[in-house]
C-alpha cells in the first residue's frame, strides 16, 4: 500500500475520533430528540426483505443513523418519512473493503464496475449526500481509493462516465473545512482535470462526450455510441477548474509556504480561473441556442445544435457558470411548461412538446424524456442556485417547493418509499421497479437539496453562516433541522410562525451549539457570523 493512503487512513480515522457525537452512537441535536424519530427506521426494516448486506445491515440502520444523520421535523409526513428513508437506503451503499469504505451506486455487481463494483457516473451526488453525515470517513475512505487505490494511481475506470469530483470536494470543504484532506490530495485532482483534457477536448475548445459516458444513455440528442459536446461534461469542467482555482489560492495562502511553491501555487490558481473563464464564454456562445432560450448539446458531425431542450441544459446553473441578467434565465420557464419538463411525476429529461419524447422503447435506460432522480438532483441544485444567486423573475420558492414536492411524491412504489433508476412521467412507475437491480439506487441526492434548498443552508468559506429556506411563509407553519455539523458546530435552523410549536420563540431562528444567534420574523434569508 502506498504511503499517501496510509496518511489518508490516518486522517480519516482522526476525523472519526474528532466527533463525539458519532463515537458515542448518538445525535448531537439541540432541539428535536432522535428517538422521535427511530420509527421510521422500525418502519422500512419491517416493510421488506433485506437481500444484500453490506456494512450496516437494516438491525443496525437506526444507530447509524442517530449517530451521522441530521434530523428532520415538519407538518407534512411524506417530506419527513422520505428524509428518513433516503438516509435509511443511503446506507445500504456503504461497503466496507480492504482500503476502506466505498459507496456502491448498485448493491448488486455490474459488469462495467470497478473493484468493490465501485461506479463513477454518481461520485458527485454522493460526495453532496454524505457531506451532511457526521462520520467524514466514507468519503474520505471513497475518493482516496479512486484516485489512489490502484497502487497508488487513479482505479482503472475512475474516467469510465464525466463527473464534477473536483468541484463536489470543494463543496464538502465548504462544510467541513477538511483544509489539509483536501490540499493533500490537490495533485491527484489536477491531474484527473487534466486527463479529461487531453482525451475530451474537441479542437475549437468544448468537451465531448457520449451519452452512455455521461451517465445518460440515449437522449434525443445522441445516442450510446455519438460524441457530442454536451451541456454536462463542458459545466463540470467548468465546475471542476473554478474549484481547483480556488484550492490552489488555498494553498498559495499558507503560512510557511516556500516563495518558490507560493509562485507556483499562484500560477495555477490563475491557469484554471482562466480556464474556468474560457469554458464559460464557450458554453455561453455555443451551447446556448437563442430560438429555444435554452442551453442545448451541439453535434460534433456538423457543429449543429440539436435543437431539442433537454434537461442537461440546467446544468450550468448547478456551477452558476452562466452570467446573470444575460437572458439564459429565460430557460427556467420550461420547469413550469406541461409542454416543456414539468410532468404529474416531476421533471422530465427532455421537452415534453418534442416529437421524439419518450420514442427509444422502456427498458434499457433511456434519458429521452423519463424522469431520472439523477438528473432531478442536477436540476433541483441548480434551481436553489438560480433562487440565490440569480435576479429573475421567472421561478421563485414556490416553484421550488411544488417540483420538491413532486420529487418527494414520485419516490414510492406499491406504496411504500422508494428510490430506483427512472420512473414513467405521467403514471409514476417506476420502469424498473421490481428489478433488485434498481433497489436502493445511489445515484441521486435528496438530503442535501433539503439542507441546501428547502432549509436553505448555503455553505460558504467563510465564517458567515447564511440561510435562506425555498418554501413559501404560509406553506408550514413549523419546521426544524437540527444538529447540522458545519464548520465545527452543530447548527440549527428552525421556523415557528407564532412560537407555540418549539417554544423557543416565534419565525425563523439560527442556532449554533444550541445558542441562539440570529432571528427574523419572516421566513427570508437569515445570517449570523460564526464565534
Amino acid at each position: 500500500m502506498k504511503k499517501s493512503i496510509i496518511v489518508m487512513s490516518l486522517l480519516g480515522l482522526w476525523s472519526v475520533l474528532a466527533l463525539s457525537p458519532a463515537r458515542a452512537g448518538q445525535s448531537g441535536a439541540k432541539i428535536l430528540k432522535a428517538d422521535d424519530y427511530k420509527h421510521y427506521a422500525d418502519y422500512f426494516n419491517r416493510m421488506e426483505d433485506e437481500p444484500i448486506i453490506q456494512a450496516i445491515p437494516n438491525k443496525d440502520a437506526w444507530a447509524w443513523m442517530e449517530a451521522n444523520i441530521p434530523l428532520f421535523a415538519c407538518p407534512q409526513d411524506n417530506f419527513e418519512e422520505m428524509w428518513y428513508f433516503r438516509w435509511w437506503s443511503l446506507r445500504k451503499g456503504l461497503r466496507e473493503t480492504p482500503l476502506g469504505y466505498v459507496v456502491n451506486e448498485f448493491l448488486v455487481q455490474r459488469s462495467y464496475s470497478d473493484k468493490y463494483n465501485i461506479i463513477a457516473c454518481a461520485i458527485g451526488h454522493q460526495v453532496n449526500e454524505l457531506r451532511w453525515a457526521a462520520d467524514q470517513r466514507y468519503i474520505d475512505d471513497y475518493l482516496n481509493i479512486w484516485l489512489r487505490g490502484n497502487e497508488g494511481q487513479p482505479m482503472s475506470k475512475l474516467m469510465k462516465f464525466s463527473s464534477w469530483i473536483p468541484y463536489a470536494l470543494y463543496q464538502r470543504y465548504l462544510v467541513w473545512q477538511d483544509k489539509d484532506w483536501l490540499l493533500d490530495m490537490l495533485p491527484d485532482l489536477d491531474a484527473h482535470y487534466m486527463a479529461w483534457e487531453e482525451t475530451q477536448r474537441w479542437p475549437e475548445g468544448l468537451y465531448w462526450q457520449g451519452d452512455v459516458q455521461d451517465g445518460m444513455e440515449e437522449s434525443i440528442s445522441g445516442g450510446r455510441r455519438i460524441k457530442n459536446a454536451r451541456p454536462t461534461i463542458n459545466s463540470y469542467m467548468y465546475g471542476n477548474a473554478k474549484a481547483l482555482s480556488a484550492m490552489y489560492a488555498m494553498k498559495a495562502a499558507e503560512k510557511g509556504l516556500k516563495a518558490k511553491d507560493r509562485r507556483a501555487a499562484q500560477a495555477k490558481a490563475k491557469s484554471f480561473a482562466l480556464r474556468a473563464d474560457t469554458m464559460k464564454r464557450l458554453v455561453e456562445n455555443r451551447l446556448w441556442n437563442d430560438e429555444h432560450k435554452f442551453f442545448e448539446t451541439r453535434w460534433i458531425k456538423d457543429g449543429q445544435l440539436a435543437q431539442v431542450r433537454e434537461a442537461i441544459g440546467f446544468i450550468p446553473w448547478y456551477f452558476d457558470l452562466p452570467t446573470p441578467q444575460k437572458g439564459f434565465e429565460e430557460a427556467w420557464l420550461q420547469v413550469t411548461d406541461p409542454k416543456g419538463f414539468l410532468a404529474p411525476y416531476g421533471l422530465t429529461t427532455a421537452e415534453r412538446r418534442h416529437p421524439a419524447f419518450r420514442t427509444h422503447g422502456t427498458g434499457n435506460c433511456e434519458w429521452d424524456g423519463a424522469v431520472w432522480p439523477f438528473a432531478t438532483s442536477q436540476t433541483m441544485t441548480a434551481l436553489a442556485n438560480v433562487l440565490n444567486n440569480y435576479p429573475q423573475n421567472y421561478v421563485n420558492d414556490s416553484i421550488y417547493f411544488r417540483l420538491m414536492e413532486l420529487y418527494v411524491e414520485s419516490q414510492y412504489h406499491r406504496g411504500r418509499p422508494y428510490i430506483g433508476e427512472y420512473l414513467d412521467e405521467t403514471t409514476g412507475y417506476w420502469l424498473k421497479g421490481d428489478q433488485l437491480r434498481s433497489r436502493y439506487y445511489n445515484h441521486s441526492t435528496f438530503a442535501d437539496l433539503v439542507v441546501t434548498g428547502l432549509m436553505g443552508l448555503r455553505p460558504r468559506a467563510d465564517e458567515t453562516l447564511e440561510v435562506n429556506p425555498l418554501i413559501p411563509e404560509k406553506q408550514w407553519p413549523w419546521f426544524c433541522l437540527d444538529n447540522i455539523h458545519y464548520h465545527g458546530h452543530i447548527v440549527t435552523i428552525l421556523w415557528d410562525a407564532d412560537g407555540s410549536h418549539f417554544g423557543k420563540g416565534s419565525g425563523l431562528s439560527l442556532f449554533v451549539d444550541g445558542e441562539k444567534v440570529a432571528n427574523s420574523p419572516r421566513l427570508q434569508r437569515l445570517t449570523a457570523e460564526m464565534k
